[in-house]
């Protein structure tokens, strides 16, 4: 089977493929930074951990590595990274505000636990229903 070389492609879409490969698999990033200088800082850009799903990383691994990684996805605005600090900050530090704020920036981006969880904070905080309407009874049930 004859190889595609990915370097060959435009940079936009060499991007677009990483941060694909990324989004699916945590270990990918790993292997996809060990082939080459090249293909390392493609995965070193800051799109890539802005799109990274925290849910799909071995949590099992601690230590400066997993705080390096919480640490450059919250900075980019990491959509996942966003809803775990706003779920930490609201039920065990109680900082309501705080919290609920970053819950909903991630259900702005798209988050669909952070979209949950936060119409249901929201409900039990303020008793406002709003945040209800973007639910299909499909989607709940």
């Amino acid at each position: 089977m004859e190889q595609f070389p990915i370097l060959s492609l435009p940079p936009e879409v060499q991007g677009l493929v990483v941060k694909r490969v990324v989004h699916n698999s945590f270990e990918d990033l790993f292997r996809l930074r060990a082939t080459c200088k090249a293909m390392r800082s493609l995965a070193d850009d800051e799109d890539v951990y802005a799109s990274f799903d925290l849910f799909k990383y071995p949590w099992r691994l601690n230590g400066f590595r997993l705080r390096y990684l919480l640490r450059r996805c919250y900075a980019q605005g990491n959509p996942s990274t966003l809803y775990i600090k706003g779920v930490e900050y609201f039920y065990r530090r109680n900082m309501y505000v705080e919290g609920l704020d970053l819950m909903k920036r991630a259900a702005d981006a798209g988050f669909e636990r952070a979209s949950y969880t936060y119409a249901m904070t929201s409900k039990l905080w303020d008793d406002d229903g709003d945040h209800f309407r973007g639910f299909l009874r499909d989607y709940v049930a």
